[in-house]
């Protein structure tokens, strides 16, 4: 069940059906009812990985949360030694969206959720360690909510956040809800029961970290292949914040990092700040077969280059680089990610969106 607490008073959404109760464990402001976000709402089991922290409802479809980024997490940490790994706007968006759509909407708590799309568009500029301690603003609204009978079928988030008053990125996905019977029936035939662990390939040798962005072995996702340009993605299920609760495919968390480190080392290993990401799935990601990650860099432009967009700032940057990232899995296309570097800009652009890649089955889960 939902937290405990005070009830909000049902409302109808833009579909027409009315919307779940959210239930509370916080309390009413003025006329908003504060709602806190918990473990099982975020789909994370310990307090450090979860960043949306509250939110009110503003109307049928509109929210404010409340998020914080820490400084020191321990596998979403500084990138470098100025700023904030942009990867955690992707992740805060995945929370607030379960959280939402369990605790306002009325997804149960043993919903599996699947993903469509997500596109992020960040300020990289804006995301300095030295205002960590602020709270972050995200303002969330909620379209194409579709319903099964009275439960929540499908819908999509867009969202600003906002810090010290700053635009710091923008957002939006798409998911689809599937109750644990219907997911019985999809996984049936695969490693593992759902909602347990498959049996996984044993962990590869990561390459060096260096070459993918991060301070520690134990956080790259890539191995190396006998292809040229092509990593093999390295799963560890013993990973604290990347497996937090037992699956029986790749979580999507994994995939969007396999896709951030392949992208850093097809461009040299150096500092790669994400300033947009789009990616679109279509179909899970297996634990048992090995999934090759192949790299396309199609854009690049220096400082100088007279081609830039007028609104992008110069501090410094040696370039913009665009990287598409595909993954593929017993021959078949199973992710696609592309990412851009960042040339700081002083406001981000629309997040991307990719249409959803052509294929009969939903897509990877969000946990």
């Amino acid at each position: 069940m939902p937290q405990s607490g005070a009830t909000s008073t049902p409302t109808e959404d833009r579909t027409g059906q009315r919307s779940a109760p959210a239930t509370t464990a916080g309390q009413a402001v003025g006329a908003l009812t504060v709602t806190r976000v918990t473990a099982e709402l975020a789909h994370r089991t310990r307090a450090a990985d979860i960043f949306p922290t509250e939110w009110v409802r503003l109307s049928e479809l509109d929210f404010r949360v409340t998020a914080h980024w820490p400084a020191d997490h321990s596998f979403f940490g500084p990138v470098d030694d100025l700023r904030q790994d942009p990867m955690i706007v992707a992740e805060t968006l995945r929370q607030t969206t379960m959280a939402l759509a369990h605790a306002e909407f009325g997804a149960p708590l043993d919903t599996h959720f699947v993903m469509w799309d997500l596109g992020i568009s960040t300020v990289p500029s804006e995301l300095l360690l030295a205002d960590a301690a602020e709270p972050v603003t995200v303002d969330v609204v909620c379209s194409e909510v579709r319903r099964r009978g009275r439960g929540l079928s499908s819908m999509r988030t867009t969202m600003e956040f906002h810090r010290a008053g700053r635009l710091v990125a923008r957002g939006t996905g798409s998911m689809g809800c599937t109750s644990p019977a219907a997911y019985r029936r999809l996984r049936a035939g695969q490693p593992g029961s759902p909602g347990s662990p498959g049996t996984a390939i044993p962990p590869l040798p990561p390459v060096p970290h260096e070459l993918v962005g991060r301070h520690r072995a134990e956080d790259v996702v890539l191995a190396r292949s006998d292809r040229p340009g092509t990593w093999l993605l390295r799963v560890d299920t013993s990973h604290p914040v990347l497996f937090a609760r037992p699956n029986d495919h790749v979580p999507g968390m994994v995939l969007f990092e396999a896709a951030r480190q392949a992208a850093t080392a097809a461009t040299g290993g150096r500092v790669f700040l994400p300033s947009d990401l789009a990616s679109s799935f279509s179909r899970y990601t297996e634990l048992d077969s090995p999934c090759l990650l192949e790299t396309e860099v199609f854009d690049k432009g220096g400082a100088d280059d007279e081609a830039r967009s007028p609104d992008r700032g110069d501090d410094g940057d040696e370039g913009e680089v665009t990287v598409r990232v595909f993954g593929l899995q017993n021959d078949e296309p199973v992710f696609t990610v592309t990412l851009a570097s960042a040339l700081h800009r002083r406001s981000p652009w629309p997040p991307p969106r990719l249409p959803p890649a052509p294929a009969p089955s939903p897509v990877r889960s969000l946990t």
